[in-house]
């Protein structure tokens, strides 16, 4: 028996290989013809930007997803310099980490690579600053009294 999702992916799948394809026959009598005639061009211009932004959301989705995931990273330079977190977004780092493994999880389950990739290097680098994080002794602010 196969499951609902697979039945939906197969279904969706077979129909939209069938949309790509269905211009084939207006291309061939054009082709043939070698007249576009009354023809026109919006629906197959539509269709390509529509399957080209596809693409291009899924490769943005991963690349973004994991710069955002990425960039409490940039901080680590001074951390390590300077020996201390004071400006080290811990809570961003703990929610990143939770909110990488919980979309991670999900991406498994549904086996979603673009989803994967960004929330799993999310899990990653929120762990790798969770476990770095150690808290730093705040400095004492000396306070000058001015005697006249």
């Amino acid at each position: 028996m196969i499951s609902p999702d697979a039945a939906r992916n197969i279904v969706g799948n077979v129909i939209s290989f069938g949309l790509f394809l269905s211009p084939v026959p207006a291309f061939w009598r054009i082709i043939k013809n070698k007249d576009v005639e009354e023809f026109k061009s919006d629906p197959y211009l539509e269709t390509l930007l529509n399957c080209m932004l596809w693409v291009f959301y899924g490769i943005l989705c991963v690349i973004f997803g994991s710069a955002m995931y990425a960039s409490p990273l940039t901080i680590m330079g001074k951390v390590i310099k300077t020996k201390s977190v004071e400006y080290m977004p811990f809570f961003l780092s703990l929610v990143s980490f939770l909110n990488g493994v919980c979309w991670t999880a999900y991406a498994l389950i549904k086996f979603d690579l673009y989803v994967t990739i960004p929330n799993g290097l999310g899990a990653l680098f929120g762990l790798v600053l969770a476990c770095y994080y150690r808290p730093t002794p705040k400095k004492e602010k000396s306070v000058k009294l001015k005697y006249n």
